[in-house]
């Protein structure tokens, strides 16, 4: 791998800005892995997240999904139940799926719970909670519209929040994917921390963009080629 990284970097301009678009082709032209490597979008905001009112998270359905297939796990009971198989949930139950993950199992990449039953789902937040697996009204994964959230995930929505630097990271695709759809999928998530800017951010609120594959070093993004709104 020596010689490909090496071939790569000699691509890149150092401290050069890339419009999106084209750091996007850099990107796929510098894939040098034989896996299909993730395509990331990273965002350092002027926030400081250890203020409550200063987070940054939320949620979006990316055009064109993650390139990925994700496991939903829906606790619900009764009719609920039903509605979630039948929308392609991977995994439906309540007691069983609680007493299952309390005994270490976790085979599943999201999940989302009726309000009903969060009395139980509760017990799992040590478990859940720092794996980022636990269902949150504030993400829409505490809800009565079952059917929606898991086709919606499935789809493609991501959830992002910023970390305790104000950097968030949000996967926007595969390397295979065409740039036109890898640029749709990093605008829908842009423009969404973009409308998730918290009414106390005072300052420049993008401080730097950047995309990168999962081995690929990183390349930073022109912001003011992005356009109104940052």
């Amino acid at each position: 791998m020596g010689k490909k990284l090496t071939t790569v970097k000699e691509k890149i301009e150092v401290n050069k800005e890339f419009s999106l678009e084209d750091a996007l082709k850099l990107v796929k032209e510098s894939s040098y892995t034989k896996f299909d490597e993730t395509v990331d979008l990273a965002v350092n905001l002027g926030v400081d997240p250890r203020k409550s009112e200063q987070m940054v998270r939320g949620t979006v359905v990316l055009p064109h999904g993650i390139g990925k297939k994700v496991r939903v796990l829906v606790f619900a009971k009764g009719e609920k139940e039903k509605e979630a198989l039948d929308a392609g949930a991977d995994f439906v139950g309540a007691e069983d799926l609680v007493d299952k993950i309390s005994k270490g199992w976790l085979d599943f990449d999201k999940s989302v719970a009726t309000p009903d039953v969060m009395g139980i789902v509760g017990k799992l937040g040590k478990i859940l909670g720092p794996r980022g697996l636990m269902p949150n009204p504030k993400l829409g994964t505490v809800t009565f519209d079952i059917a929606r959230t898991v086709k919606e995930i499935k789809a493609g929505k991501v959830e992002y929040k910023a970390e305790k630097a104000g950097i968030v990271h949000v996967p926007i695709g595969k390397v295979s994917f065409d740039t036109e759809k890898l640029l749709d999928n990093a605008k829908a998530v842009i423009s969404s921390i973009i409308k998730s800017k918290p009414a106390t951010s005072k300052g420049k609120y993008l401080r730097k963009v950047s995309i990168s594959s999962t081995m690929g070093p990183g390349l930073a993004i022109d912001i003011a080629s992005l356009g109104k709104g940052v």
